[in-house]
């Protein structure tokens, strides 16, 4: 059994998967309490599916970018899951988690996040197979819109603004996932995050790393 923890954003996801089939899964608005919530969650989730953390089996983390303080306690509790119970983890970044989502799409998947000071975090994949084609980076909204060019998905925060600049930029060859289905889920992590230990890209724990694209601000929360 894997467990699969997401505290990149406000919204937390937890997931139980077998082989990356989802088991138990669930997500709550923490907002910016993952410090206090994340392990009685983990501990409520097990026992609902009547699961020990002696039966885990590996743990999947998403590393970001994100919310520093919301990261840094799930990448430190999976590390310290991972050390005290001898498993292998996976990392995954926050980008990916949210294209792979729509990976039945045809073309380019654009995932975007606001990472402050008016500016995003992107990447960009494409399925069939999975493969990143554009590395997580930082751009302004204009400036993304213009590197994308032909048919594409938009996912992740887009909020009106850059859907309408999207929209216009691209002549309407490019659409917006609905924010509903653009709500990030452990159980993404979890099918991802198998894939990647079943092909031996399990590491131990001191591997996992949290993505920062821009150098994390003195303070209590930067993204």
């Amino acid at each position: 059994m894997e467990l699969s923890i997401d505290t990149a954003s406000e919204m937390a996801s937890l997931a139980l998967s077998r082989e990356g089939v989802l088991q138990a899964e669930v997500t709550w608005r923490c907002r910016r309490n993952h410090t206090v919530e994340l392990l009685p969650t983990i501990d409520r989730l097990l026992a609902q599916a009547g699961v020990t953390k002696g039966e885990l089996t590996a743990v999947f983390a998403c590393t970001g970018p994100g919310m520093y303080t919301g990261l840094r306690v799930g990448v430190s509790t999976a590390q310290g899951l991972a050390y005290a119970l001898k498993l292998p983890v996976v990392g995954i970044g926050r980008l990916e988690l949210d294209a792979y989502q729509h990976a039945a799409f045809p073309g380019r998947i654009v995932a975007v996040h606001r990472a402050g000071r008016g500016e995003l975090a992107w990447a960009a994949y494409r399925s069939r197979p999975w493969r990143e084609v554009t590395a997580p980076r930082l751009d302004w909204p204009a400036d993304v819109v213009r590197k994308v060019r032909g048919a594409a998905l938009f996912c992740g925060e887009v909020n009106d603004e850059l859907a309408a600049m999207v929209a216009e930029a691209t002549g309407g060859r490019a659409v917006v996932a609905s924010p509903a289905a653009s709500v990030r889920r452990a159980a993404v992590l979890g099918e991802l995050g198998w894939r990647r230990l079943a092909a031996g890209e399990g590491r131990g724990p001191g591997a996992l790393r949290v993505v920062y694209l821009r150098p994390p601000a003195i303070g209590p929360q930067t993204r």
